[in-house]
């Protein structure tokens, strides 16, 4: 990562900054996206804009972007405490349906368990 922008994201005192930065320059930053998704995990407090950062990612690309949005999952589950975003996560990346089929999710996927189990701890396995 550039020198200069990695002064200026250094400054980003809540993740706002690095997501803004991702969201916008989401066509050229394929070679430091590891680099801007540990920054975010850092500067991070609540989980917030790594679940915004996760929901955009595996919207504009699942596939691709995967690793980095399960690192941005895996830091919100950590992060938010209050489970103020991470519900958020169950619809937006395992899909409308995700209630359907959460014994197949549960064994296949850790973060989704993660997740449901901190959004429903009385209907988890």
């Amino acid at each position: 990562m550039e020198e200069e922008l990695k002064k200026h994201l250094s400054k980003d005192p809540d993740g706002l900054l690095t997501y803004e930065y991702i969201a916008n320059n989401i066509d050229g930053i394929a070679d430091i996206l590891p680099e801007l998704v540990d920054n975010m995990v850092c500067v991070d407090p609540n989980g917030q804009f790594c679940v915004s950062a996760a929901r955009y990612l595996h919207a504009i690309d699942a596939v691709n972007y995967s690793q980095s949005v399960g690192r941005l999952i895996a830091a919100a589950i950590e992060k938010d405490r209050e489970r103020a975003y991470i519900g958020q996560l169950l619809p937006d990346i395992w899909g409308a349906d995700y209630a359907d089929r959460v014994d197949e999710l549960n064994a296949a996927d850790d973060n989704f368990r993660r997740v449901y189990k901190r959004i429903y701890p009385k209907n988890s396995l």
